[in-house]
């Protein structure tokens, strides 16, 4: 059974950085992307980032620039560094992945608050 658990979230000023962290455990499908998504409250879930095994990275236009995802296949966690942090970037940062049946597996997501 996949298991993802976020971590670093927290409250930062405009401009800021914060490093979001994910530790998975189980037997999660390598070979699909990992990725990041947010959601504000009142709005629906979306897309900020994916990393595939190999390291190709895709990003949602708004973060271009401000955040890097990465991926350490040896402990098994995905990070997304956030620079240059914005009001609009508020949310619950949720990381997931597929498991080795192909099952979308969703962390608990970490909170990230942006003061302006």
């Amino acid at each position: 059974q996949v298991q993802l658990v976020e971590s670093g979230g927290g409250l930062v000023q405009e401009g800021g950085s914060l490093r979001l962290s994910c530790a998975a455990s189980g037997s999660i499908f390598k070979m699909y992307p990992m990725g990041w998504y947010r959601q504000a409250p009142g709005k629906q879930r979306d897309l900020v980032a994916t990393i595939t095994n190999d390291g190709v990275t895709t990003y949602t236009y708004s973060v271009k620039g401000r955040f890097t995802v990465s991926r350490d296949g040896a402990k098994n966690t995905l990070y997304l560094q956030m620079n240059s942090l914005k009001p609009e970037d508020t949310a619950v940062y949720y990381c997931s992945a597929l498991d080795a049946y192909g099952v979308r597996v969703w962390g608990q997501g970490t909170q990230v608050t942006v003061s302006s």
